[in-house]
C-alpha cells in the first residue's frame, strides 16, 4: 500500500474518497453540511492543541485533556459495572420477573437511542467539556433514582436519565477535537483500556459493597464517581477543545442535519455495515447469560470470570493491537479483516461443546468487534467537517442503541425455537454478505476510492 497522501477533491454535497494510507482508511474528506470547512487547517489547529495541554511524563510527551478523558471514562465504566452488577438483583427484590427485566433493559436502549443523535448535536454547539459534564450529570441521576427504587415504576424511572448517559460517546468527542486524523483510531481504541479497566473493577466494588453494605449503597457508589467526574471535568477540561465556526443552524434538534449527514459520502454504508454485522453480535451478548447457565450450567461466580476474560481480552487488542495494526494496513482492509474474523467465530459456535472451546470462539469474536469498533468510529468522524463530528459519533452511538433495543427479542425467539447454534449461522450469513460487499468494491477498483 502506498504511504503517499491523495488530493482531496470536493465535490459540493459530497467528496471523492483519496487513497491515504499512513495508517488510515483511503480517506474520505469533508462534505458540505451547511457550514464553514474547516478541514482545511483542522489538523494544525489539533497539532496546536496538542502542544498546547501537553504534558511529559517519563520522558514522554502526553496530551492533559485526553489523559483527563482516559480517567473519566475509567469511572464512567467503574460506576456503569457497579450498577450493573446489582441491577438484576434489585429488581428481583422488587418483584421484577425476567419479562419485566426485559422490558427494563429494552427501556434502557430505546431512551439511549433516542439521545445518542441529541447528544452529539449539543456537544458540537456546546463544547466537549458540557457534554461530558451532562453525561456524568444524567449517569448520577440514574444511579440515585436506581438507589431510592422502591418499586417496579421507580425502576422504569430510573432509565429515563439514560438519554443523555453518553460519556464514552463524550470521549471520543474530545479525542476527535485534540488528535490528527492519522493517529485518530489508536486514540481511539485506547479509550477502550480506560473502560476495560473498569468494566474489570465496577463489579468488583459493587459486589463488595452490596455484600457488606447493601445494593442500594453499590448504586449510591456509582452515583458519587459520576459526582467526581463533572467535578474533573471542569477542573481539568477546556471549555472547547476545537476551533468553532459560525453557524446558521444551532438548534439542537435538527432533522435536517441529521440527514444531510446521513448523505455524507461513505457515511451511511459504514453505518449499515456496523448495522448488519451488529446485530448478530448484540443478539449473541444479550443472550449470553442465559446460555452460560443453560449450555454450560455456570454459576454466577465463573460467569463473571468469562465477564472478566472478555475484558482483559478486549483491553490487550485495544491498547496494543489496534496500533500495531492501523500503522501498517488501510483501514479498509483492517475493516474486511475484522468481518472475515467475526465470520470464522460464528462458524465454530455451532461445533462448542464446553465453556472452555466458548472462551477459544470469543477470540476471534472479540478481535473482529473490537477493530470494526474503533475502524468505523475513526473512519465516520472524516465523512464529515470538524465542526460535526459530534453529531456524527451521535449517529454512530444510535446504531448501537438501536442493536441493543431489538438483539433481545431477536434473540430470545431465536434461542427457544431454534437453540443456541442459529446465532452462529445467523451471524456467519450476515458476516459473509458484508465480506462479499467488500471485496467486491475491491476488485472493482482495484483500491477502494470511493463507497
Amino acid at each position: 500500500m502506498s504511504n503517499q497522501q491523495g488530493k482531496e477533491k470536493s465535490y459540493g454535497h459530497g467528496v471523492e474518497l483519496t487513497n491515504r494510507t499512513v495508517g488510515t482508511m483511503p480517506g474520505y474528506t469533508t462534505i458540505h453540511t451547511g457550514e464553514k470547512d474547516l478541514d482545511k487547517e483542522g489538523n494544525n489547529v489539533q497539532d496546536e492543541n496538542f502542544e498546547k495541554n501537553s504534558i511529559s511524563f517519563f520522558g514522554r510527551q502526553f496530551n492533559r485533556v485526553v489523559m483527563v478523558t482516559h480517567v473519566n471514562i475509567f469511572l464512567y465504566s467503574c460506576g456503569f459495572w457497579v450498577q450493573q452488577a446489582v441491577f438484576p438483583y434489585l429488581t428481583r427484590r422488587l418483584g421484577a420477573d425476567p419479562l419485566t427485566f426485559g422490558y427494563l433493559q429494552t427501556t434502557f436502549a430505546v431512551v439511549q437511542l433516542a439521545g445518542g443523535p441529541l447528544f452529539g448535536r449539543f456537544g458540537d454547539l456546546c463544547g466537549s467539556r458540557q457534554a461530558m459534564t451532562l453525561a456524568f450529570a444524567s449517569a448520577g441521576l440514574s444511579y440515585f433514582l436506581l438507589a431510592i427504587a422502591s418499586s417496579i415504576p421507580l425502576l422504569f424511572l430510573s432509565r429515563l436519565p439514560s438519554i443523555f448517559m453518553h460519556a464514552m460517546q463524550a470521549g471520543q468527542m474530545i479525542v476527535t477535537d485534540v488528535c490528527s486524523s492519522k493517529n485518530r483510531a489508536d486514540a481511539l481504541g485506547k479509550l477502550g483500556i480506560s473502560y476495560g479497566v473498569g468494566m474489570v473493577i465496577g463489579p468488583m466494588i459493587g459486589g463488595f459493597v452490596s455484600r457488606f453494605y447493601s445494593i442500594e449503597k453499590a448504586a449510591l457508589v456509582a452515583c458519587i464517581l459520576s459526582l467526581v467526574s463533572i467535578a474533573i471535568t471542569y477542573a481539568c477540561v477546556p471549555s472547547t477543545v476545537k476551533k468553532s465556526a459560525a453557524r446558521q443552524d444551532t438548534n439542537i434538534f435538527s432533522p435536517a442535519k441529521i440527514f444531510r449527514l446521513l448523505q455524507a459520502r461513505g457515511a451511511f454504508f459504514l453505518l449499515v455495515v456496523k448495522m448488519v454485522t451488529g446485530v448478530p453480535m448484540g443478539i449473541f451478548q444479550s443472550m449470553f447469560a442465559v446460555v452460560a447457565v443453560k449450555e454450560f450450567q455456570l454459576a454466577p461466580y465463573q460467569n463473571s470470570y468469562v465477564m472478566s476474560y472478555v475484558g482483559i481480552m478486549a483491553m490487550m487488542v485495544q491498547g496494543v493491537g489496534i496500533g500495531f495494526v492501523t500503522k501498517r494496513f488501510s483501514e479498509m482492509s483492517i475493516l474486511t479483516g475484522s468481518v472475515i474474523s467475526g465470520m470464522v467465530g460464528y462458524l465454530m459456535i455451532p461445533f462448542v461443546s464446553s465453556i472452555w472451546h466458548m472462551c477459544v470462539v470469543l477470540i476471534p469474536l472479540i478481535v473482529g468487534l473490537t477493530f470494526q469498533n474503533v475502524v468505523t468510529t475513526s473512519a465516520l468522524t472524516r465523512t464529515v467537517s470538524q465542526a460535526d463530528t459530534g453529531a456524527m459519533l451521535g449517529l454512530n452511538m444510535a446504531v448501537n442503541s438501536l442493536v441493543r433495543s431489538i438483539s433481545p427479542t431477536i434473540g430470545g425467539y431465536m434461542l427457544s425455537r431454534f437453540g443456541f447454534d442459529s446465532f452462529g449461522y445467523v451471524g456467519f450469513g450476515a458476516c459473509a454478505v458484508v465480506t462479499v460487499v467488500l471485496l467486491c468494491k475491491r476488485s472493482r477498483t482495484g483500491l477502494i476510492t470511493r463507497l
